[in-house]
């Protein structure tokens, strides 16, 4: 890449024919056909104490719901997911499988060719939604009523388990539609056609679940109020906060948040109305920073480069996504940090950046420094949880580590709050992880209201 800091930013939307957009934002795996999941499934060993089970985080019984799809009964197998994980259509397309179940399948161990499971999660989970059965039925009503601060993977999770035993549930949330990062946080070709509403509304059939769209914790809604008006309180709002690149220049035009950027391509109903730059620069190695990389490249980015400050091994997006972008032209660049954003007018058109070496266990740079020709720079540096809002409590909530601390049940330091997902100490960052918060939460909550 040239050098050249005085280049000018050249950020504009339609960059592509009209049917390149429908082509490359296309459903990245396409679901498997009846008789494609009737093959994958004989794959299977239905290992008794099945490695795959024990690695998925919500317990789902994997080879059961194989067994079934292999004996012609997607809906039954579709209820075996659903019972452990209410999000489970959604976690087919977005889980980190390869890492999870399908690192731990003894075929993977033996061949290096694990069984689909995600597919066949999907295969399952599809064939109920679109026929939209009601497989879920509400205990006998409780009268007790709870609040859930989050309509996200971990918010509806709870929300769902709890209306299951008969309570009543009001879900408060900050935007316009429910499903968190499902709605607006992932790559649009992991996630087509709607589905993350779609699976909203079967999670929301059981009954007894009240959505409060455009409520906001510390705005709209206090903690305080929610504890003196509800039995219970689960909190799922997830991360409110950007960390800073902390780098000069981050405040220049062209400089944007990663996360904002993807939930407005989501929501866009044209893709040829997204601006994106002919120099994309990503700074980050996590999932968002190859969601967004991968998203301006198929936007029509000529040049789409991530940097990354540590080794390949040291980043949290898989193996897999990083070959996913590198197979979609993005160059990924380790051991590379950077210094300082170079602008003109007010825009950014460079990247100063600094190679990186762990030395004697500690990171530094090496003072070689690179410069690289940008008119878009991401921040996908990670977020942090806002505790500003949970404030006005009469007592304060603890904290670790800056996030919201809970004990095994999810419960925190108040007597009548839960909390999950990623706002609390420990958080996975996975949509799978918070769905278990959730109903672990509410299976919790449930005892405490029950008692």
């Amino acid at each position: 890449m040239s050098t050249n800091a005085g280049s000018r930013p050249d950020i504009q939307s339609s960059r592509l024919e009209d049917e390149d957009y429908s082509k490359n934002f296309s459903d990245i795996h396409p679901p498997l056909s009846k008789h494609e999941a009737f093959v994958e499934a004989d794959r299977c060993y239905f290992c008794y104490d099945a490695p795959c089970t024990v690695a998925c985080p919500t317990s789902i019984d994997i080879p059961m719901f194989i067994r079934q799809i292999a004996a012609d009964n997607p809906k039954g197998s579709a209820k075996t997911i659903f019972e452990q994980n209410i999000l489970g259509g959604m976690c087919a397309r977005v889980c980190p499988t390869e890492t999870l179940c399908e690192q731990a399948c003894v075929r993977e161990e033996a061949e290096g060719k694990p069984v689909k499971i995600g597919l066949l999660q999907r295969f399952a989970t599809d064939h109920l939604l679109e026929d939209g059965d009601k497989v879920f039925k509400r205990a006998a009503l409780t009268g007790k009523r709870v609040a859930v601060v989050g309509a996200g993977p971990a918010g509806l999770s709870c929300a769902h388990r709890l209306a299951m035993h008969g309570h009543d549930v009001v879900v408060y949330d900050a935007r316009e539609k429910a499903g968190g990062l499902n709605e607006y946080g992932i790559a649009a070709y992991k996630s087509v056609n709607n589905f993350a509403q779609k699976e909203v509304e079967f999670l929301l059939s059981i009954g007894g679940i009240t959505i409060e769209n455009g409520n906001r914790l510390g705005e709209t809604i206090s903690l305080a109020d929610l504890r003196q008006n509800f039995d219970a309180v689960f909190l799922g709002m997830g991360l409110a906060g950007i960390n800073a690149l902390r780098a000069e220049g981050e405040d220049l035009d062209g400089v944007l948040d990663a996360v904002s950027y993807i939930a407005d391509l989501r929501q866009a109903k044209d893709l040829s109305k997204i601006a994106v730059g002919r120099k994309v620069v990503v700074i980050g190695g996590g999932m968002t920073a190859i969601d967004v990389a991968v998203q301006t490249k198929l936007l029509g980015a000529e040049e789409v480069t991530i940097l990354y400050r540590r080794g390949k091994e040291q980043m949290n997006a898989s193996e897999y996504e990083q070959e996913l972008a590198q197979t979609n032209g993005v160059t990924i660049r380790h051991w590379i940090k950077p210094n300082k954003l170079i602008g003109e007018n007010g825009k950014v058109v460079a990247i100063e950046c600094e190679y990186t070496e762990n030395k004697n266990g500690s990171l530094t740079g090496t003072g070689e420094t690179l410069t690289l020709d940008a008119d878009m720079v991401f921040k996908a540096i990670g977020q942090n949880f806002v505790a500003a809002p949970l404030n006005g409590s009469a007592e304060a909530i603890e904290l670790d580590s800056g996030r919201i601390k809970v004990d095994e049940n999810r419960r925190t330091s108040l007597g009548n709050v839960w909390a999950g997902g990623d706002c609390i100490a420990g958080g996975e960052d996975l949509t799978v992880a918070a769905v278990e918060d959730g109903k672990v939460a509410a299976e919790a909550i449930n005892d405490v209201l029950s008692a």
